[in-house]
């Protein structure tokens, strides 16, 4: 069987770039060193733009063709605003799919009991939620979502979807996830909320936007001050309801991009879980 080589964009775009600057060189010198400048450039950029694939495969936007949207949520779990969440979401029968940090997973394990028990999803969202995780060393960003994936097993799951922070993404990501069998998954639609720091309209922001296929980006953390969180909980309730109206059903993000975002250990057992 011939061996099938899948190569990113970076790598390829790379060797066009080397290559044309050698060209150059014996052509006109002082323009060689041009591509390879252009070509760090967009590597700069690149982890800016996950959307674009630059780096490794990112799934962004679903792929079902139906009139559905997805909806994720992270940074969570957390104690004051996760449970109201299960409720509403439970009131309109949807199903989400929680991004959850390692650390509160760890520190709140009944809250991923209970997102569980709802029927929702759980994807990798690393331990600690590091933002500069993507600018330190390859074996810090492999420590950080093994040690989820360790936890997470021990409620009888392994996810296969990761988010990293903010959406950044580098080079040595896609051997990492392609190491433990998993995957990437962006958003195409968000309120720009900045994790629940910025909640005021952002049902009004998300639904003047949001199409069909789309994956979108919440968050279920506290926001800035505790009396905010009834004003979130009402934002998220107009989304709801405005997608309804919309006639833009909630699908799980599983059926959107049409494959498993987690999948269950049988013989898991969730009596040592404190």
């Amino acid at each position: 069987m011939k061996k099938q080589f899948n190569f990113s964009p970076a790598y390829t775009l790379g060797i066009c770039a080397f290559a044309v600057s050698a060209a150059l060189l014996f052509v006109t010198p002082g323009l060689s060193v041009i591509p390879l400048t252009i070509f760090i450039i967009i590597c700069l950029l690149a982890p800016f733009f996950p959307r674009t694939g630059f780096f490794l495969p990112v799934i962004s936007r679903g792929i079902a063709g139906r009139q559905a949207i997805a909806i994720t949520f992270d940074d969570g779990p957390d104690p004051l605003t996760t449970p109201l969440l299960l409720q509403l979401l439970a009131k309109y029968n949807v199903k989400a799919t929680f991004f959850v940090i390692g650390a509160k997973a760890k520190k709140y394990p009944h809250l991923i009991k209970e997102i569980l028990a709802a029927g929702h999803l759980i994807g990798n969202h690393t331990f600690t939620h590091d933002v500069m995780i993507m600018l330190k060393s390859k074996k810090k960003l492999a420590q950080e979502i093994v040690s989820t994936q360790k936890l997470l097993r021990q409620f009888g799951i392994i996810p296969l979807a990761f988010r990293s922070p903010v959406g950044i993404v580098n080079p040595g990501l896609g051997p990492i996830l392609k190491k433990y069998k998993m995957f990437c998954v962006n958003y195409s639609c968000r309120g720009l909320d900045a994790g629940n720091r910025r909640i005021k309209k952002i049902s009004g922001k998300i639904l003047k936007k949001i199409r069909k296929d789309d994956i979108l980006l919440l968050h279920d953390v506290r926001p800035r001050h505790d009396a905010q969180i009834p004003e979130w909980l009402k934002e998220i309730e107009r989304i709801l309801i405005g997608l309804q109206k919309k006639k833009l059903c909630v699908l799980p993000l599983a059926e959107i991009i049409g494959r498993p975002v987690m999948r269950t250990v049988p013989r898991a057992s969730l009596k040592n879980i404190r």
